[in-house]
């Protein structure tokens, strides 16, 4: 199963980034996400957009126009 979310604030980007920790699991802190239950680089548990621009293109991936609620 997949679960995928949008989130918009501001500075949402970083703040998303700072609760699922670095990429690389083996080196993400205890109480991140992926210091709790990643496990490996290659195999990572979740996934976020690393830039407004990029998280724009993955939303379109993701969701039609109609099923994204502006706040």
């Amino acid at each position: 199963p997949v679960i995928v979310m949008a989130f918009q604030g501001a500075d949402i980007v970083q703040k998303v980034r700072d609760l699922l920790g670095p990429t690389d699991s083996r080196k993400a802190a205890k109480g991140t996400i992926r210091g709790d239950f990643g496990t490996e680089m290659m195999k990572n548990v979740v996934h976020a957009s690393d830039s407004v621009e990029n998280a724009k293109i993955e939303l379109a991936r993701f969701f039609r126009t109609d099923e994204i609620y502006p706040v």
